[in-house]
């Protein structure tokens, strides 16, 4: 049988998909990967369905082994320096890791999760209609828990298809996107001013459940308790001790703390992957622009598949590079005849 093994993994590294939905009125959280975009482009680039379960690998290093048969996998997200047996592997692609061979990945460069999706998709039996992993509430599939070392993923034996890159969009620094309320009348125009104009920081105590912020202090007007309603992916919770709080996959479905704003789904996986102490700022949007932000974003996604290229590959002869002078004119910083500039009188070519 053709696996894949976890030989080593670092925390915040589990099973996530496109998430359980439909039942959160009944307090069921709707997990799911952190990045979605990121989450589908490798499924994209192995075949599968674009939110079809893969493993989400948080900013600590991991490896994985071929086991019984060759495995055919991409990686999406985070930078990361990456090799197969020593070999370079470069993020946004397909490769194939032959059996008994080792998939290395390195510390998170920029971002914060990468996504591993592994051709054929990941076996397991759905909970609520997901694979998707809650740690807290013991959900999940194949295991309802963060993965570690020894861990096993049955897989499809790698089907031979031509390796494929895939064409994005650049990224941008640009602030996060966010629409004020549903509750930011219970903070002065001061106070929401300064959550708007300030510089703010993601706190190393953040997780799945919500990002900390840290920054200035944000007053409330009367008080951090409000009667219970819903939570949203990207609510931001102001608690008593005036912290911003943003909302992620792993969240309560409500909660009794004033929400200043929310981000907006188009920015929630951009927001996601800024590492711990990075700056960033808010901004402010209305209601047309995040829609067409969110119509955008789902367009993007849609259309992944027609963004896959093949890899050209080619080979190099190490030796006769040796040999060869691949910088034209070779010269020395300490023999003049070798790089002034010819005279008029020189013979020319």
């Amino acid at each position: 049988m053709t696996k894949l093994v976890i030989a080593a993994i670092g925390p915040a590294s589990s099973v996530q998909d496109g998430g359980r939905h439909g039942a959160q009125r009944y307090g069921l959280t709707p997990s799911g990967a952190m990045d979605r975009l990121a989450l589908a482009i490798a499924n994209v680039l192995v075949g599968n369905a674009p939110l079809a379960a893969a493993i989400e690998i948080g900013p600590f290093g991991a490896a994985f082994t071929a086991c019984g048969g060759a495995v055919r996998v991409a990686l999406a997200g985070a930078s990361r320096l990456a090799d197969v047996a020593g070999r370079a592997a470069v993020c946004d692609t397909s490769m194939t890791v032959a059996d008994g061979e080792t998939l290395t990945l390195g510390f998170a460069r920029a971002g914060s999760f990468s996504y591993l999706a592994i051709e054929g998709g990941i076996a397991g039996e759905p909970m609520f209609g997901s694979l998707a992993v809650n740690a807290r509430a013991g959900l999940g599939s194949p295991y309802p828990r963060p993965l570690r070392a020894g861990d096993e993923l049955p897989t499809v034996a790698a089907s031979g298809a031509a390796e494929l890159r895939i064409d994005l969009p650049a990224m941008t620094d640009a602030p996060i996107r966010v629409l004020m309320g549903p509750q930011d009348d219970e903070f002065g125009d001061a106070e929401k001013q300064r959550f708007l104009d300030s510089e703010w920081k993601i706190s190393a105590t953040s997780d799945r459940m919500g990002y900390r912020l840290e920054g200035p202090v944000i007053k409330h007007l009367y008080g951090h308790n409000i009667v219970s309603d819903g939570t949203v992916n990207g609510s931001i919770q102001v608690p008593g001790n005036g912290a911003p709080i943003v909302l992620m996959p792993d969240r309560g479905t409500s909660g009794g703390y004033p929400k200043i704003a929310t981000v907006i789904s188009a920015d929630l996986g951009r927001f996601a992957q800024l590492p711990a102490g990075k700056p960033f700022r808010f901004k402010a949007v209305g209601m047309a622009e995040a829609q067409a932000e969110v119509k955008r974003s789902a367009e993007l996604l849609r259309t992944l598949p027609d963004r896959l290229r093949p890899i050209e590959n080619f080979d190099l002869n190490i030796e006769a590079l040796h040999d060869a002078n691949v910088a034209g004119a070779a010269v020395s910083a300490v023999d003049a005849e070798t790089w002034h500039a010819p005279s008029a009188d020189a013979p020319g070519c």
